[in-house]
């Protein structure tokens, strides 16, 4: 029997050994990303002229000799990447030739913080980009939201709407990505790690059918927080967004926990920059991704 594109990148998903690599900085972040690249402001006069620079940023890295699905599982692209082209092929397509799941960041960022937490802008027109992303060859999505105090409330609020929405996308046929971030620098972590565990384990004991989500969670401030949740029947995979840490940082913490990989963005790139020739730009990332492959797959 034939098996299809899909069920080869879940299984892929579920029990592949690598990490996400997060490819999907929008356009409040770009301009920091590019001067973290070494391209600095006022090199572009337009957003366009923006996006187009970050583009080529992405494609020269997910077509580099290193990046491929020996080590990199699945990339996640930002909307404008996503329709781009690389290889002369859609972007979605060229990253699966090289063996790299193809997911979308959907949401349209953050509201105003409210009740310690902020939640998701409306996203009009889903569907359709929904629609449009199974069309190119997307398996997934991604969502964020944060948590930035203390609050049994605003917690559940941001849980329940990422569970929501996550129906929505399983609906069109695409895993989805749910990222209710805890940031670093907020007092009291590890008591709102606490409580976010509980809504997620509540939100999927009472999910239905043959449904499942995967998570993207701060590493924890205590080791194995999340290892229920990992073991879940309900959750594919459990990936750990970077969070500010440095890249030797954030390995050390995420190597403590097992059965957690990563999905690191500014880790995966803080040393690559527009200056350097494609071989050292190659050995550049080759070696970051080595640090966060070992991370993901050898645990302490």
């Amino acid at each position: 029997m034939m098996v299809s594109q899909h069920d080869v990148m879940m299984a892929q998903m579920v029990s592949g050994a690598g990490f996400i690599a997060a490819l999907d900085q929008s356009g409040g972040s770009t301009p920091g990303a590019l001067k973290a690249y070494g391209v600095a402001e006022g090199s572009w006069s337009s957003d366009a002229e923006m996006y187009e620079l970050i583009h080529k940023m992405r494609v020269r890295i997910i077509t580099a000799p290193s990046f491929n699905g020996a080590k990199v599982l699945a990339a996640i692209l930002f909307e404008k990447t996503m329709d781009g082209q690389a290889d002369g092929v859609p972007v979605p397509t060229a990253l699966w030739n090289r063996g790299v799941v193809p997911f979308l960041k959907m949401d349209k960022g953050l509201e105003d913080e409210a009740d310690g937490v902020q939640m998701m802008k409306p996203m009009p027109g889903l569907d359709e980009l929904l629609a449009r992303a199974k069309g190119l060859g997307v398996f997934g999505t991604k969502m964020r939201s944060v948590v930035k105090g203390v609050s049994q409330g605003g917690i559940a609020r941001i849980v329940e709407q990422q569970f929501q929405i996550g129906e929505q996308i399983i609906g069109h046929g695409l895993m989805p990505i749910l990222e209710p971030e805890v940031s670093l620098k907020m007092e009291g972590r590890a008591e709102a790690e606490t409580i976010l565990h509980d809504e997620i384990l509540k939100h999927l004991d009472a999910m239905t059918g043959d449904r499942r989500v995967m998570l993207k969670l701060t590493i924890p401030a205590e080791a194995d927080r999340y290892a229920d949740l990992i073991g879940h029947h309900r959750v594919a995979r459990v990936v750990a967004l970077s969070g500010g840490y440095s890249r030797p940082d954030a390995c050390a913490a995420l190597a403590k926990n097992h059965g957690m990989i990563a999905s690191f963005s500014r880790a995966l790139l803080e040393d690559l920059r527009d200056g350097q020739s494609d071989e050292e730009f190659d050995r550049t990332l080759g070696a970051a991704i080595d640090e966060i492959y070992t991370a993901s797959t050898v645990k302490n």
